[in-house]
């Protein structure tokens, strides 16, 4: 028996060695990240030691660097060139944030099976279908061709390959112990990828395939009336509505017939192998970024604020960092894979920025001459299309091969409903355009005045961007920048026809023809992503843009303000008024008001009425508001036009202005609704969900608890590297546009003057690294609103209580 016993265990034992041994499907073998030797223990941090001083010998240098860190882990890079001041920031950023940078390239470049496997092959599948290569490669020729922008890459890539080869595995993040991976050498594309990622992350688009299918049924009467160009209801727009436009515009096209794109009515389903549909745009997820002249500040200099509102997730996707060289002093946030600053400020200027949402993103149908796809029919002959071989590396199987077929408009990617087997659209989008977007901000990072900035503004390409500016000669700007396709009035809304020219992008906008404006009468400037400009700009951007109510609520609180400082501009940021609902609450409770209603919902109806419109934490009435508002939507929409939901503005202006349409009915239905029948089902239905999913009403509606916000770690399923709950208001259309997983994920204000004082935080902190103390320790200041003022320094020697640990870069 005691052989038996001792047989048993040392089977079990072989086996849990095995096991261990073993990766298991993405995860890696547990042994060696359960190891106390080089496993997940290895990767707790302490504070930095105040006294604490390192000296690294490192290659590739050209002199010393200095790098001193303050309180809040954020390094302050000194060095003697260009070279050297690219090779600390990416060093030091791969330090922090090596994984995140490993994770979004890869999801750039279509390479995430490598170490997921089969689970991220659509991912993969959609990256190289659009083209991520083709234009990264594109943009890289040009980069490496320009002086600046080749030293910044060549030492940005040294600096983190200088980083990633002193690693031991004990050393590696966490997270490529827990998926069984090691760090790859970075390369210089890998930046411009990064670049391609921002640029389809925030380029405007509008759903193309469902809008045609839309058109089809309806006709474009229809389609006029439910789907208007902005604007219709309320604007305030970002360029100052009555601006005078001091150019001569080039010649805008005609709209053709683009019959083609409706000669077949035989429709298939969507084939097995299309990539899923793209998920509906959400509204009122957006950015802020205002200025206000001197004349309107405390100071006598302009101050300058800006919040993106993009996911908030662990790491940040900004990483905060000062850069002095000779020629440069400049402190903001990085993105990390990136060289420079992208939004800060030096001791002269200022900037910051929010998305256009231009229209950037164009889908052709193409006629192809037979299954080979080899030809295609454009301008009355056939032409040649080239192929790209992209082979997606799976772990633990083959290679998935795919060749994506290019035409002059780019990679044919989508399917329309008449596809039967392989992709039938071409995309043509501005991140297959070459360019070097990064000079613009190793521009600004130099900029001394207006006409630098005006000047950095003309090398930028994408994605679009509202550029706000301010500057110590007491100027204010804000540019609606980009490098814009010349279109005609719709051109992108619906498919277009591949086979016909005059379909085809017919040159750019002129940048100096971009919307901008300088110092105007009102004292400041402002964007919100709401329309750029008032319809008499010669120029077609796009056909919808988000939701004016923020933009509305910052003109409104700007033009209200005189004596402003930082902390005005703070409080604003932090604003949580609904415009949305000033506008409509109004009109809802008078028709709830000949309703006969339950107790419950008397009860909701009076909160309701006596609410101020704050979205705070702890209220009710906007937790009912929030959740009302898109089931009434939903409600009026979606028996008619599914999941492509008219615009909130068209939904508000349908309430306000036309009570009696058609469109209240649900055509499911055999009654006729009304409106007062839609509103009352919405508000009962809204209530009804509140109730199942937080009991009766009482303290557990509150919005903050309602809405759930929450911070996600980047790959999604380690719930433990997440953040713990946060206590939010704000949400979609609040200037405070924090939303369940999308928010503020970087607020700034800086206040100009001989001596620049700034102010700035992000959800999270600067390290990727869960174990160490700089990973949450700006959460608890953000969730409050609150700003940590912005260490700026112009010496290494600089002395400062908030300065801590020293580290010396040394040519080995």
């Amino acid at each position: 028996m005691k052989f038996v016993k001792a047989f048993i265990s040392l089977a079990i034992a072989i086996g849990l060695v095995y096991l261990l041994g073993k990766p298991l499907g993405p995860a890696p073998a547990l042994g060696p990240f359960l190891s106390p030797f080089s496993g997940f223990g290895q990767n707790g941090e302490r504070l930095a030691d105040p006294k604490s001083e390192l000296i690294l010998k490192l290659d590739s240098l050209q002199s010393e660097v200095t790098i001193r860190f303050d309180d809040s882990g954020v390094p302050h890079i000194f060095a003697k060139n260009d070279f050297d001041l690219f090779y600390a920031q990416g060093y030091i950023t791969a330090k922090d944030r090596l994984w995140q940078m490993d994770l979004q390239t890869r999801a750039a470049s279509g390479r995430l099976s490598e170490i997921l496997g089969r689970v991220t092959i659509e991912m993969d599948q959609q990256s190289r279908r659009l083209g991520m290569g083709y234009g990264a490669e594109a943009n890289f020729k040009i980069a490496m061709s320009e002086p600046q922008s080749r030293t910044a890459l060549l030492g940005y890539t040294a600096g983190v390959n200088a980083y990633i080869n002193q690693l031991a595995p004990k050393d590696y993040p966490i997270e490529f112990k827990l998926l069984g991976y090691k760090p790859e050498p970075w390369k210089p594309i890998n930046t411009l990828y990064m670049l391609e990622q921002m640029t389809l992350t925030l380029a405007g688009r509008s759903n193309e395939v469902a809008m045609t299918e839309l058109l089809k049924k309806y006709g474009k009467g229809v389609i006029d009336q439910i789907y208007p160009n902005y604007p219709l209801l309320q604007e305030s727009p970002v360029i100052p509505s009555g601006t005078k436009w001091d150019f001569e515009p080039l010649t805008i096209p005609e709209k053709t017939d683009t019959s083609v794109v409706f000669q077949s009515d035989n429709l298939f389903k969507r084939p097995r192998t299309a990539l899923p549909e793209r998920t509906p745009k959400i509204e009122g997820i957006g950015s802020n970024n205002w200025a206000v002249s001197a004349k309107k500040s405390i100071t006598g200099y302009p101050i300058l604020a800006n919040d993106p509102h993009l996911e908030l997730t662990l790491p940040s996707i900004w990483y905060q960092v000062q850069l002095h060289s000779p020629e440069m002093n400049v402190y903001g946030v990085s993105l990390p894979g990136i060289p420079s600053v992208i939004i800060g400020f030096n001791q002269n200027v200022a900037w910051g920025v929010t998305n256009v949402d231009a229209d950037v993103f164009d889908l052709y149908k193409i006629k192809f001459k037979d299954a080979s796809r080899s030809q295609y029919w454009h301008d009355n002959q056939w032409k040649p299309t080239r192929s790209r071989k992209e082979t997606i590396y799976v772990k633990g199987e083959k290679p998935v091969i795919e060749d994506v077929i290019y035409t002059h408009h780019g990679p044919v990617t989508d399917f329309d409903n008449t596809a039967e087997k392989l992709p039938n659209l071409a995309l043509k989008w501005i991140g297959h355009e070459p360019g070097n977007s990064f000079m613009a901000f190793y521009q600004l990072n130099k900029a001394k005045n207006y006409d630098d900035y005006r000047a950095a503004m003309a090398r930028y390409v994408g994605p679009a961007q509202n550029f706000v500016f301010a500057d110590n000669s007491k100027n204010i700007a804000l540019t609606v920048n980009g490098k814009f396709p010349v279109k005609y009035k719709e051109q992108g809304k619906f498919v277009l026809d591949g086979t016909s020219p005059s379909e085809d992008w017919q040159g750019w906008i002129p940048a100096a023809q971009n919307p901008f404006v300088k110092n105007p009468e009102r004292g400041f400037v402002s964007s919100a992503n709401q329309s750029s400009t008032d319809p008499t700009y010669p120029y077609y951007i796009n056909w919808v843009f988000a939701p004016s109510e923020r933009g509305i609520r910052i003109n409104e609180r700007l033009a209200a303000m005189s004596q402003a400082n930082a902390d005005s501009l703070r409080s604003l940021q932090n604003d949580n008024f609904s415009v949305l609902a000033r506008t409509i609450l109004p009109k809802l409770l008078d028709v709830l008001a000949t309703t006969a209603l339950s107790p419950g919902e008397k009860a909701a109806k009076i909160i309701l009425t006596n609410w101020d419109y704050q979205n705070t934490p702890n209220s009710v009435a906007a937790a009912i508001f929030e959740e009302w508002v898109p089931v009434l939507r939903n409600m009026i929409w979606s028996d008619e036009f599914g999941t492509e939901l008219p615009t909130r503005d068209r939904t508000l202006y349908l309430i306000l202005k036309q009570p009696n349409e058609k469109w209240f009915d649900n055509i499911n239905t055999p009654e006729k609704e009304t409106m007062k029948d839609i509103v009352y089902s919405s508000f009962k239905s809204t209530l009804k969900t509140l109730t199942e999913q937080h009991g009766n009403m009482s303290p557990t509606w509150q919005w903050s608890k309602v809405k759930g916000a929450e911070i996600r770690h980047l790959s999604r399923s380690l719930k433990a590297f997440n953040a713990p709950p946060i206590t939010t208001g704000g949400g979609s259309g609040i200037v405070n546009a924090t939303t369940k997983r999308h928010g503020p994920s970087w607020r700034m204000v800086v206040e100009l003057g001989p001596t620049p004082r700034a102010y700035g935080i992000y959800p999270g902190g600067q390290s990727g690294n869960p174990g160490s103390p700089y990973y949450l320790n700006l959460l608890g200041k953000w969730e409050k609103g609150e700003l940590n003022e912005l260490l700026f320094l112009t010496s290494p020697d600089q002395q400062n209580p908030r300065i801590t640990s020293r580290i010396t870069f040394k040519k080995k």
